[in-house]
């Protein structure tokens, strides 16, 4: 089946299965990888870990998720992957809950003859170095983002064999910021299952959804992610606070739960937003909102990449975002989106502005970032990528070892 072969405007759009990494490559030996995380609630790592989980499963691998659990687990399930609860929920290198986690994975190393980990935050990478180092079973790691310059990350760069960055601006800091070796670090970007996203929905779909949502017959200027300070919620709530005066029906849409909703909240109410902010917790499929979405707005003031984007891309919607970090790999100003200068709300509202007057811009951005995601940012692109540095991995151990 081929999906949106032309968009809304009638401009050609490369299917998902167009894509020149869409393709079976025999692969002869399967590996048994564990994937380390901290937890499986939503955000962008959980839906990274469980996504590759299940592209690396139909291609044949035997995978196996450890965390301290979260929303991810049914997905998993539903996917016949198994999941082994350790209590590794901390941000310190120095929690007991690391030494825990070691003893708890350490058993499971021996007995199931794992191939190789593969871990995704700071704390878990310091798991897999004590796990590789104990058991003599190698491991890399994906950077999701910006770690701090702390000593200890210097000092023990737990790193790995490998280390994945998911944009140029990510490979970047760990280069510049903590020393690693250029030759280990491999540009891999975060990929997306694209069938789930690229996909036009009919006029009469999206109202529905929209009562569904109680946006019924407003325009709505969305953003979903984490509600933390890095993510730049309150630079969309000034920037609101000037939209509203030329369109005082539009409503804001933020999308995601976290520790600064108390402080937006009251934000919203001292800038007398009320009747135009709408907050909406976390939703563990984004194609269930990502339709009500009319202009997507992408704020953060750092940012590794940003999933919802990619996601909110491929569901072609007109985007603008920050110029920071690798959202610029994502968004080429005036082409597949707009860039504004993170912090600005002004700024952010003149974009917002312009978009909404020019209906003509606003179709030209979704169909080119359309584009742009099935052409680079499709899941089995990433796939294959990771699955030849695994295979890199093994052999290069292999070879040492012999």
């Amino acid at each position: 089946m081929i999906l949106n072969s032309f968009s809304p405007t009638g401009r050609r759009i490369p299917s998902p299965q167009s894509s020149p990494q869409r393709r079976e490559e025999v692969r002869t030996r399967k590996m048994k990888i564990l994937h380390l995380t901290t937890h499986l609630n939503t955000g962008g790592i959980s839906q990274y870990v469980t996504t590759l989980a299940k592209a690396l499963k139909n291609r044949g691998h035997t995978v196996v998720i450890a965390s301290s659990g979260g929303g991810g687990e049914k997905t998993l399930s539903s996917e016949g992957i198994k999941h082994i609860y350790v209590n590794i929920r901390t941000k310190s290198e120095l929690s007991p809950k690391v030494i825990e986690s070691f003893f708890t994975l350490k058993k499971f190393l021996k007995k199931e003859k794992i191939d190789l980990i593969h871990a995704h935050t700071r704390v878990t990478q310091v798991v897999s170095a004590l796990l590789s180092f104990w058991q003599n079973v190698p491991y890399v790691t994906t950077c999701h983002g910006f770690f701090k310059k702390r000593l200890s990350r210097r000092i023990f760069g737990c790193w790995g064999e490998k280390t994945i960055a998911i944009s140029e601006a990510v490979r970047n800091q760990l280069i510049r910021d903590f020393n690693v070796d250029e030759e280990k670090i491999v540009l891999i970007h975060t990929g997306i299952e694209l069938a789930r996203f690229v996909k036009n929905i009919s006029e009469e779909g999206k109202t529905r959804l929209k009562q569904k949502w109680n946006f019924d017959g407003t325009f709505v200027v969305g953003t979903i992610g984490r509600l933390s300070p890095v993510k730049g919620h309150d630079v969309l709530l000034k920037a609101a606070k000037e939209l509203v005066t030329d369109f005082s029906d539009i409503r804001i849409a933020l999308i995601g739960s976290g520790p600064d909703e108390k402080r937006l909240r009251r934000l919203s109410k001292t800038l007398k937003l009320d009747k135009n902010v709408t907050f909406i917790a976390s939703v563990d499929d984004t194609t269930e909102i990502l339709p009500v979405i009319d202009i997507f707005v992408f704020p953060s003031i750092k940012e590794g990449l940003g999933l919802s984007l990619i996601e909110a891309m491929a569901s072609g919607k007109p985007c603008i975002a920050s110029r920071v970090g690798g959202i610029e790999s994502l968004i080429e100003d005036g082409v597949t989106g707009l860039l504004v200068t993170p912090g600005n709300p002004h700024e952010l509202a003149h974009a917002i502005k312009y978009m909404l007057k020019n209906r003509d811009k606003r179709d030209f951005f979704k169909d080119e970032a359309r584009r742009r995601i099935i052409n680079n940012f499709d899941i089995d692109r990433m796939v294959l990528q990771v699955e030849k540095l695994y295979e890199d991995v093994l052999k290069a151990v292999s070879l040492h070892r012999n």
